[in-house]
């Protein structure tokens, strides 16, 4: 069974993470939300959730892929984490998928993972990417990085992320049965 670790922070975008986390559980991967300071956390638009666990608590080690959700300030305050950073460059260094929609591609700009790579991720955050070009496709997968534009795009990067773990064929069918039309 494949596990995705979901770093959150405080104003994390709901549509993003609720979606793609269902997503994933629906498709038997194990995932584990992890609070970065709490495990109270209160999305961008104040929906309120509880935590698995604590992000310091946990090890890179034990997760096939990394996701970030976007919103505000979620993704500035991910994009101000050293302990996001660390877990980067662990999954980087091991090939893990690392996956981030909306805003949060900009902590995987600082962390040097975009370079060279094609992805996607909510317009008008260009100051944060040190001269990376990003395209306006809903979602985009180059290697192990995946990435979305938006909630709007939530199904299309899932599929992506289902993609990099290997589970393509069982995503299709289960957007099938959901009715997801990409």
């Amino acid at each position: 069974m494949k596990r995705l670790i979901a770093a959150v922070a405080d104003g994390f975008e709901e549509t993003e993470l609720i979606a793609a986390v269902d997503c994933m559980r629906r498709l038997e991967v194990d995932v584990t939300i992890a609070g970065l300071k709490s495990l109270e956390l209160c999305g961008a638009h104040g929906i309120k959730l509880t935590a698995d666990a604590l992000l310091d608590k946990l090890s890179p080690e034990d997760f096939d892929a990394i996701f970030l959700p976007g919103g505000l300030p979620g993704a500035t305050t991910l994009y101000d984490s050293v302990e996001i950073g660390c877990w980067l460059a662990e999954m980087a260094r091991a090939g893990k998928v690392i996956c981030a929609i909306c805003a949060a591609p900009i902590v995987l700009a600082k962390a040097g993972l975009l370079d060279n790579k094609r992805f996607t991720m909510y317009p008008g955050f260009d100051h944060y990417l040190n001269g990376a070009q990003y395209t306006s496709a809903p979602a985009e997968r180059d290697g192990n990085i995946v990435t979305g534009k938006g909630p709007g795009a939530v199904f299309a990067f899932s599929g992506k992320v289902a993609e990099a773990l290997g589970l393509q064929a069982q995503c299709e069918e289960l957007f099938k049965g959901m009715f997801v039309e990409l």
